[in-house]
């Protein structure tokens, strides 16, 4: 029988990252800009010497991913009040057109930070 944990993909990597996410939101806090964000989550990944790509181009429509970490894992990074459909779909966008199975939707402008799993089940 399958536990809990083995029901999670890539737990380890998974909860390395949101580990570093966490970081980051302590010691930003809620209201700084995207980049400075994306510019902490980057020191903590060297420093965690977690494999990752920022800004990351898809060619097929230009877009730029902000994370993929060690070649499975999307993170898509926002400083905004509320995720709205849009941000979900475009992780999903993001997901199939790279074909992965998980990407980590963190928006740090929340009071307590809940990255969100996004999954693309069609993936390989």
């Amino acid at each position: 029988m399958p536990t809990a944990s083995s029901k999670v993909i890539y737990p380890a990597l998974s909860y390395a990252v949101t580990g570093a996410c966490f970081d980051v939101h302590n010691e930003l806090g809620r209201f700084a800009k995207e980049k400075h964000y994306g510019n902490l989550l980057e020191k903590k990944l060297k420093e965690r010497k977690i494999p990752y790509q920022r800004e990351v181009r898809i060619t097929a429509t230009g877009d730029f991913i902000d994370f993929v970490i060690d070649e499975t894992i999307i993170v898509e990074l926002k400083a905004k009040n509320v995720l709205l459909k849009t941000d979900y779909y475009q992780i999903q966008r993001y997901l199939h057109a790279l074909d992965k199975k998980l990407g980590l939707l963190v928006n740090f402008r929340n009071r307590y930070l809940k990255p969100v799993r996004v999954l693309n089940s069609e993936a390989n």
